[in-house]
């Protein structure tokens, strides 16, 4: 195999973009005539690491506002992740998992998809040590989805009806609203919803309440009711947009009552922030991704990436991705005002699963995607199988077989047949998922998109489209 394209990271973490380069694809002259944007990238991020500050970014209202993601690995006084508040959050942790049954976070967008991330990892079967017992989590507030609400408002009482009877005490259940104004209105809703659902069911269900909220927003309601009542606050940090905090403490706080290794998470990150560092490509997996799948786009008509882990509980990864990608590059302007309408795409696909739904598109369809393809290699040799009918002669082969290996090759075979007919794909290859490797793809994925965000001249920390529709929402509502 061409190693030119490839990168593989002491810790074990393999960037394959061996296929971006196959005939039809992308030549290396591409990106050498990069070069000077490509410059231009490592000086705007490096800006970012220095000033906390990008280029040209402002807040949504027009005030100049700064970008701290890249402080994120590193705790400091000075940082968004002090020492205090990770004391903070592991004795939360401790709390919730020691002394309550169910926990509930109710957030949205990037107040949610990170800690869907952080459970599915974490509740999976490829994770590499789990021991420590955890409470039944609930994620709601993520929509408005009545059926949704009524169905876990109806398990919590039948949860505190058998608590009841088995242990004769009431459930002891944790809710947490995570919102950063306070009045995003999903989150809002299934506070509102759930709270009043528990203390009408007093007499069997004993509830606290944890606010995640920005404590400059002294007027917000959760400020004013964690004051009245004598909540517990944990702060949404400035300078930490919502789709890049899966670090900060709307993640972490869900890190922390998994029993999670908070330290060993933002190592990962850390790894990875001093590895993808200065402008040669060859030498910098996040600027390389980002240059390959902004030329994709640019310059050969690939502008859908379809992020496709094999694996059913990295499916949240993919969808956290999404936001990440979408309301980053996704932007009608460029930071001079120009229209550029510029973007991607993002979509999940899982294999094998969506290798009998999606694939037929992806070979055959119109030539506008890119398959970014991410295996985990700990997934291999956890299950043989064992043929107990072996007078049927078609299921012979499946004695002894290595079902993640069986897996490795599905995804081997999807690879192959895009680049028989010149469509592009790439490959992220992890040897394992705890909270390290999590942290550094974490991290790589938010860099990658900040790079792309410097290469396309975008402000990717903005999202002034998402207020055009909250600005209709609320008069319609009246509010």
């Amino acid at each position: 195999m061409d190693d030119t394209h490839l990168i593989t990271l002491l810790s074990g973490f393999c960037f394959d973009f061996t296929h971006m380069f196959a005939p039809g694809g992308l030549k290396d002259e591409e990106l050498d005539a990069l070069l000077p944007q490509l410059q231009a990238a490592e000086k705007g991020l490096s800006y970012i690491r220095k000033e906390g500050r990008a280029y040209h970014h402002l807040s949504k209202d027009g005030v100049p506002e700064a970008v701290y993601f890249t402080r994120l690995p590193y705790v400091a006084e000075d940082h968004p992740n002090t020492p205090q508040l990770m004391t903070q959050l592991e004795a939360f942790g401790k709390k919730v998992s020691q002394g309550f049954d169910v926990v509930l976070f109710s957030g949205v967008g990037g107040s949610y998809l990170g800690g869907k991330v952080l459970y599915d990892c974490y509740q999976s079967e490829f994770w590499t040590h789990h021991d420590t017992p955890v409470p039944k989590f609930f994620f709601v507030g993520n929509n408005m989805d009545t059926e949704d609400m009524k169905n876990i408002g109806a398990s919590l009482l039948a949860m505190a009806a058998a608590v009841k009877e088995q242990e004769g005490r009431k459930l002891r259940v944790m809710l947490v609203p995570i919102s950063k104004s306070g009045t995003t209105m999903e989150p809002t809703t299934g506070f509102l919803f759930f709270y009043e659902r528990c203390q009408k069911h007093a007499d069997q269900i004993e509830l606290s309440v944890t606010v995640v909220t920005d404590p400059a927003q002294k007027d917000g309601p959760l400020m004013r009711l964690s004051k009245a009542y004598d909540w517990e606050v944990f702060p949404i940090p400035y300078g930490i947009g919502g789709r890049f905090s899966v670090l900060s403490t709307p993640g972490l706080i869900v890190a922390a009552t998994l029993g999670m290794n908070l330290s060993q998470l933002l190592a990962g990150a850390a790894n990875m922030d001093e590895v993808c560092r200065g402008s040669d490509w060859r030498r910098n997996p996040a600027l390389f991704g980002a240059a390959v799948k902004y030329l994709a786009a640019r310059d050969h008509g690939a502008s859908i990436e379809v992020f496709m882990p094999y694996a059913m509980r990295l499916k949240a990864l993919g969808e956290w991705y999404v936001q990440l990608l979408a309301e980053s590059l996704g932007k009608r302007q460029d930071r001079n005002g120009k229209a550029v309408f510029y973007g991607r795409t993002p979509l999940v696909a899982i294999g094998t699963t969506d290798m009998h739904a999606q694939t037929q598109l992806h070979q055959d369809g119109i030539r506008d995607k890119v398959v970014q393809f991410l295996f985990i290699d700990s997934l291999k040799g956890k299950i043989h199988l064992h043929n107990p009918f072996p007078e049927v002669e078609a299921l012979r082969p499946y004695e002894n077989m290595d079902v993640g290996r069986a897996l490795e090759i599905a995804m081997e075979a999807n690879e192959e047949a895009l680049m028989s007919d010149g469509r592009m794909s790439a490959l992220y290859r992890l040897p394992q998922l705890d909270e390290f490797y999590l942290g550094q793809i974490f991290y790589y994925l938010m860099l990658s998109i900040a790079y792309e965000g410097e290469l396309a001249n975008v402000d990717a920390f903005d999202q002034p489209g998402v207020e055009v529709y909250k600005k209709i929402m609320r008069r319609k509502l009246g509010k």
